[in-house]
């Protein structure tokens, strides 16, 4: 299958720092990816330079063929929804109105279609957040807010899905929620990156691990290739047993 995102040398700089530093990578529809590693591996910024939300970096990112730079952004915002870790919005707008916001690419004049509608409605269930609809979203709790933040980005109806940290503010039931979501919609052919700080949820769930330390890929495969602990004790600096659950997929226990 030929991928969505194809990533060849490519580089990003803050200042003289090589935040990401010549990553070779692509990425499939229908294929679940977590990309994990220590702070300042420089997944957010991958994340960033996928999503056409940073400029100027070196080396190739393309999205069906074309590069990133040359995608007009509204074009772009209709096939690749992006989560950022934090969302700020200056105005009190309601968390329905976030939810449509995610319709915008796909709009054709100042109102609202029945497809709009169609695909808010199928958002907001997915996520749990239909009884949110008629509050101010700067009301909402951190989960609250992550939920319909992920509603909006589902609204866009997207061929690949692009999340970092989306469970930060989530309790157990919604991390599990999300992860299964994420699970369902590579199902359905959408290309799902999720960066992530929690292995076990990684592995438990996704088709691929891609690990990252000092800019650079230093492990891409299946989970079981991965979550192992020699890897983990190399870059995350941590001691682990690494079993294997009923399901089959590794499992990292610590202490």
């Amino acid at each position: 299958m030929k991928p969505l995102y194809t990533l060849h040398g490519l580089s990003y700089r803050y200042g003289g720092r090589r935040a990401v530093d010549h990553v070779d990578l692509s990425f499939e529809a229908g294929r679940m990816t977590s990309v994990v590693g220590p702070n300042g591996a420089g997944k957010s910024t991958l994340m960033g330079v996928m999503a056409g939300v940073l400029e100027g970096y070196e080396g190739g990112c393309r999205f069906e063929g074309r590069e990133i730079a040359a995608w007009n952004r509204r074009e772009l915002a209709a096939r690749v929804a992006f989560i950022p870790q934090t969302l700020r919005l200056e105005f009190p707008f309601t968390a329905e109105q976030v939810v449509f916001m995610g319709r915008t690419p796909h709009g054709r004049g100042l109102f609202e279609t029945e497809a709009d509608r169609a695909a808010v409605e199928r958002a907001l269930a997915l996520t749990d957040s239909q009884q949110f609809i008629g509050r101010a979203f700067g009301e909402l709790s951190g989960g609250e807010k992550q939920r319909v933040v992920l509603a909006s980005a589902l609204a866009q109806e997207p061929e690949a899905l692009l999340l970092d940290e989306p469970t930060t503010f989530l309790d157990l039931k919604h991390q599990l929620d999300l992860y299964g979501l994420l699970r369902k919609l590579a199902g359905e052919g959408v290309a799902v990156v999720a960066v992530t700080h929690d292995l076990n949820l990684a592995a438990a769930y996704s088709d691929r691990l891609v690990a990252m330390a000092c800019g650079q890929v230093v492990a891409d495969g299946a989970p079981s290739e991965v979550l192992r602990a020699d890897v983990v004790e190399k870059y995350f600096g941590a001691r682990v047993q690494v079993i294997e659950t009923a399901a089959g997929r590794p499992w990292a226990v610590y202490g």
